[in-house]
């Protein structure tokens, strides 16, 4: 069954180059598209089109969404691939470099410049892998290719749609070419990896340049992630996590459920998660369990863990993210003076 379901997924990969429109301005999914620009956000209709017929469709990017998904790795393996001695040095190279912006967006936003230096490394290595594609072939494949003809979902195909729009807006809004912006194949852009509607609501221009670039200038790359988060709710000087030890029986439905928290500290301790150190017994949290290499972590989430979540919904994300942040800190104040 396997081999049949590749072999299905593997023709329609080798043929979709042949079945879908090489110019995107005649696929049959852009009319709609075209009218939206035009009637909701007064585009020419010309030049849409004339955009539209640029794009290409990126056989690579629907291989790489047809891939089987990868085994789920335990955290002990998943955090060497972001957590290295590496990664923590050009951190802390990004943080010598960048110290006056990093203390500006801490100062005016209130967000800790550990967890904004340690965004822009786990997204893309400081700038190194922020993805070779155009955005607008990215987009295009996935809109009007892959979520309408292989994997069919109507909500990932509008969701694709809709950063195809917010591609264009942004364009225009910030005076660029469309067809010049580059990404992952995903169509997220620059050092801080925002989809476009993401862009349009949070990137900032931080140097008052009059261009948000989050693709080659790390102010305003600072200044973005500092506002994303800022506007998702970070609570300035609030800690992030705390380590937890079991004691009695738990409910395990509600581990690694990253909600916003409710329940305080207090009442986590009476279900069995108590925090190894004392903590507000006010501060709202959920509970974590990450699989070590010898034997099982315990952690309570606090809301600024949540709000680095809404980065990426995932607790293993969240705490690689903390913890690659708590590590460059540490290692630049056993070096500076400035801590």
């Amino acid at each position: 069954m396997k081999q049949t379901i590749k072999f299905f997924i593997a023709a329609w990969i080798s043929l979709l180059p042949a079945l879908s429109i090489a110019d995107y301005s005649e696929h049959p999914e852009a009319a709609a598209f075209v009218d939206t620009m035009v009637n909701k956000h007064q585009f020419d209709r010309q030049q849409v089109l004339a955009w539209l017929s640029y794009a290409e469709h990126q056989k690579s990017i629907v291989k790489a969404m047809s891939r089987p998904a990868e085994k789920v790795k335990p955290w002990y393996e998943y955090r060497k691939h972001f957590i290295s001695d590496l990664r923590t040095e050009r951190g802390l190279q990004f943080w010598a470099e960048n110290r006056q912006t990093l203390e500006r967006a801490e100062k005016e936003l209130g967000v800790d410049p550990a967890i904004i230096v340690s965004i822009i490394g786990v997204e893309t290595n400081y700038g190194r892998n922020t993805g070779s594609y155009k955005v607008i072939d990215a987009l295009t494949t996935l809109a009007f290719d892959y979520y309408s003809s292989i994997e069919k979902r109507e909500s990932r195909k509008r969701f694709f749609t809709i950063q195809l729009e917010n591609l264009f807006l942004l364009a225009r809004e910030q005076k660029q070419d469309p067809l010049s912006l580059k990404g992952s194949y995903a169509g997220a852009m620059g050092w801080g990896q925002f989809m476009p509607n993401s862009y349009r609501d949070y990137a900032v221009d931080f140097d008052g340049d009059g261009f948000a670039d989050i693709w080659t200038n790390p102010t305003d790359a600072i200044g973005s992630v500092a506002n994303y988060f800022i506007k998702h709710g970070w609570k300035t000087g609030q800690p992030v996590a705390t380590r937890a030890h079991i004691t009695g029986s738990i409910d395990e439905q509600r581990l690694n459920k990253m909600k916003r928290p409710t329940d305080t500290v207090a009442e986590l301790s009476t279900m069995g998660y108590k925090p190894v150190e004392a903590f507000d017994p006010e501060a709202t949290a959920f509970p974590m369990r990450f699989k070590a290499k010898y034997g099982d972590e315990y952690w309570l989430g606090l809301h600024n863990f949540y709000v680095i979540g809404r980065y990426n919904p995932r607790t293993k994300y969240a705490m690689a993210v903390y913890q690659l942040s708590e590590i460059i800190r540490s290692r630049r104040c056993a070096s500076t003076s400035d801590c």
